[in-house]
């Protein structure tokens, strides 16, 4: 079990380019590093196409970076780690498994460090079932889902692996507006019960002033770290209230045309009035 304050992920000068025969390399991240403590939430912000995707991958293990070291509780790691869950915008669910089996791919790899047993297994997945509200839908199809329900799925296939750490690369991207308040408020409740640590993909500030005790801002072709802002910790799984001052500081960080040094603030939130530390 991790303890507050632990280091359990851990990104050190980070580099990554795509490499084409006869063309110069395009460099997509340069040196990004982080320090993600247990049971914290770093929301990552920043346009379209900055490379946001591909650090979720590199922090995943699904991808090597050119430069730099990715360590899982101070371990270096280069592939995926028994510790880490990903959960990508598209539910990616196989159509031909019912919801209880598309919960159930996660224990199946066999890289993982333990095979489960047959009830053991069969626990796992009601369990997450039941923590994202389907529990009476396991034997439903994907065709059968509304997005919110499909996105539940991939939420409850990551949490049967029992990972401390969650990646989500923009999971709540493609739902309307009211689904995606309820999916972030599941979200909050799911991670605080088992005090999980989270980096959360976004292109929404304010999704990510709701959600996050740490905003990250990239920008720039490459991509580099252009803005950080601490805010206190809402009430325990509660997303927090509409933040338009900072909002508005996020938005002109990530509009500027010639960027200084990178963006450092602290932000708390008594009684959902924002003041600048």
């Amino acid at each position: 079990m991790n303890t507050p304050g632990q280091v359990v992920l851990g990104a050190q000068h980070i580099a990554l380019g795509y490499h084409r025969r006869g063309a110069p390399t395009q460099e997509v991240l340069r040196d990004f590093s982080l320090a993600l403590r247990a049971r914290e939430i770093v929301a990552v912000l920043g346009p379209s196409g900055v490379g946001k995707s591909t650090l979720i991958s590199v922090l995943a293990g699904l991808q090597r970076p050119d430069a730099g070291t990715v360590s899982v509780f101070g371990e270096t790691v280069q592939a995926a780690h028994p510790a880490v869950g990903v959960v990508f915008q598209d539910p990616c669910l196989l159509p031909w498994r019912t919801v209880r089996g598309n919960v159930a791919i996660g224990l199946d790899f066999a890289s993982r460090a333990h095979r489960e047993a047959g009830v053991q297994r069969v626990e796992r997945v009601r369990a997450a079932l039941a923590e994202v509200a389907l529990a009476e839908a396991g034997d439903c199809y994907p065709a059968e889902l509304s997005g919110g329900m499909a996105q539940r799925v991939a939420l409850a296939r990551c949490l049967a692996r029992q990972p401390e750490i969650l990646l989500l690369d923009e999971p709540f991207a493609a739902l309307d507006a009211a689904t995606r308040a309820a999916m972030q408020a599941l979200l909050l409740r799911v991670v605080t019960a088992r005090r999980a640590a989270v980096v959360l993909v976004t292109h929404d500030i304010d999704e990510a002033l709701r959600l996050a005790d740490r905003v990250l801002l990239l920008r720039g072709q490459p991509a580099v770290l252009a803005g950080s802002w601490t805010l206190a910790r809402a009430k325990s799984g509660e997303p927090r209230h509409a933040a338009p001052g900072l909002h508005q500081e996020i938005v002109s960080a990530m509009t500027a045309v010639n960027p200084a040094a990178p963006v450092v603030a602290s932000v708390r939130v008594p009684d959902c009035a924002l003041e600048l530390a």
